[in-house]
This record gives C-alpha cells, structure tokens and sequence, in this order.
C-alpha cells in the first residue's frame, strides 16, 4: 500500500472514530429549558420526549415564564429558552446574547371553568372585565355572580404583555385594582380549573390541554383553524431563545424543531405550525427587532408563497 493511499485509510479512520465519539458523546448528552408555560404545556414535553427518542438527547424542563426563558438562555442558566414575547428594548433584552426563532403560532384565549354558562364575549366586554368596569357574570349571560378575574403578574410576563398590547392595545395598562395575580400561567390555568367564578386570560396552546371552557371572541371560538387563519383575533408567535454557536446539541435541537419532524410533533398537539400560520406573518405587528429572529426572513417567505 502506498504511503498516501495509507495516510487516506488512516485519516478516514480517525474521522470516523472521532464521529463515532461525538455521536456518543451527543447521545449523553441533556439540555436544560425553561420559560414559557403555555409552550411547557403545549408541545414541549412531546417534542423533548421524541427528540430523546430519535437522538438520546434529554431535555430538561422547567417553567417560570417568558423573561426567565430569555434571560437563562443569554446568560448560560439554560441551554433554550421558551418565550411568547419578543426581546424588549424597553428592558435591553434586545442588546442581549441571545437569537430567537420563532417555532409555532398561538393566541391569547379567555378560559373560564368548565361548569360556566358563558361561551362567548364581545372584545368590547372582556376589555371591560379586564379593568372590572363588567364585574358579574350575569352582564355576560351567567349567573349573578360576581366574576373572579385573574391575570399574570408583572407587564412584561409573557401573557402579560401580550395581553396588554394585544388586547387592551396599552402597554401600561393595569387592570382593574382587584384582580388576582399570579406568578405563572400554569397556576393561572389551574384556579381557573378549580373556580366555578373564575376568568383568565393565557394561550390558547395549553388552555386546550386543561380541564377548562374556552371562549370564543366576537363569535370566532378559538381552534387550529381559527387561529391560522387569523378568523379568531389575538394571535401571537411562540419562541426559543437560544445563543447560536455556544452549545451545537442546542443548535441541533433547534434546527429539529424547526424541521418537518419537529413540526408535526407540533401540528399533533393542536397547536398551529408555522406552515398552518403562514399568513399570520404579514399582519402580526408586535415582533420586535427582527433582526434578532433567525429564521423571520423564512417566515416572510412562508407568507408570500401562502398568497400564492
């Protein structure tokens, strides 16, 4: 054998060995997410469990919210981050070591329990609960009661902010003075669970998944179908925040998300793929910096070939 056709064995070899190691190595391997309740409880557990399936990877998850979600991703206290808001310049998220990338489309839903008569608001109403100037049920067609409104602590929580610009369209908005606030979005969903009084406002994504009524807007009740083509109001994207380059087991993990595979994984838990939400792009106007979203120039593409 000459002494270049055996450095070429010899080199295939190691590339090999090496791959070998690496895949090993990879199949070891656990990555740490949190934030986003909604997206906890919508499509994350399946995605992480079949993503472990095919590559051996664990993720580890944990909730906590949308600024938790940002934060750990840009400062290493986790490898991904989950997010239903865009960095804020308001809080510098936007000068942060972080890239989002935009996995799914939700909306803003009202759930009240599951018992309530009530199927449908107006916008104009649920506004007005939200600020408790409608303080009973039986303004809204339920019993004389007087409604329990919960809402998520904080204006820049995920569901807090998106609630404020989306549906109140006031960022400072306050609520009305007795609200209940709430920590997270899975308590949130579980009192509303248990209280016959109840009212909330969280994402469409893991309200289907609870033991709730979810109510239609304006007579649009909120689905797949609904959401994707922008019939129900308030929708709004789901993200991962993530350092592009710090870590290639997340790097990957995010490119499987946003795969086909990852995708159905998605589309099978009855939440809106961003194939399904296509034309959503065009008319969502509260993404932030899109310089800061990896994969915004694919979603503007999705959209154009949606017109089509």
């Amino acid at each position: 054998m000459s002494l270049g056709r055996l450095f070429a064995v010899t080199a295939f070899s190691l590339l090999f060995l090496i791959s070998r190691f690496a895949s090993a190595d990879e199949a070891q391997a656990t990555l740490v997410w949190r934030g986003c309740g909604v997206s906890k409880k919508a499509f994350m557990e399946e995605c992480a469990a079949a993503y472990q399936k095919q590559t051996g990877v664990t993720i580890r998850l944990s909730g906590g919210g949308a600024t938790l979600g940002i934060e750990s991703a840009a400062s290493g206290g986790a490898d991904l981050g989950g997010t239903c808001r865009a960095c804020l310049a308001s809080r510098n998220e936007d000068k942060l070591p972080v890239k989002l990338a935009v996995v799914a489309w939700d909306a803003l839903t009202v759930i009240v329990h599951k018992e309530n008569k009530v199927t449908g608001v107006s916008r104009e109403q649920l506004r007005a609960v939200l600020n408790q100037e409608i303080t009973d049920w039986k303004a809204l067609g339920g019993s004389d009661e007087r409604i329990i409104v919960v809402v998520r602590r904080g204006k820049t929580s995920g569901v807090g902010y998106s609630v404020r610009q989306i549906v109140l369209e006031d960022g400072d908005a306050n609520f009305g003075s007795k609200v209940l606030r709430l920590n997270s979005s899975g308590p949130l969903e579980e009192f509303v669970e248990r209280q016959p009084r109840a009212i909330a406002v969280t994402g469409y994504s893991s309200a289907q998944k609870r033991d709730v009524k979810v109510l239609g807007i304006d007579g649009h009740p909120p689905s797949p179908a609904t959401i994707a083509s922008g019939e129900y109001p308030y929708y709004r994207p789901l993200y991962i925040a993530y350092h592009p380059g710090r870590n290639p087991v997340a790097d990957r993990f995010v490119e499987w998300l946003l795969s086909d595979a990852g995708q159905k994984v998605i589309e099978d838990q009855q939440t809106v793929s961003l194939r399904q939400g296509a034309k959503l792009t065009k008319t969502y106007g509260h993404f932030g910096d899109t310089k800061q979203i990896i994969n915004y120039a694919s979603l503007v593409q999705l959209a154009a070939q949606a017109d089509q």
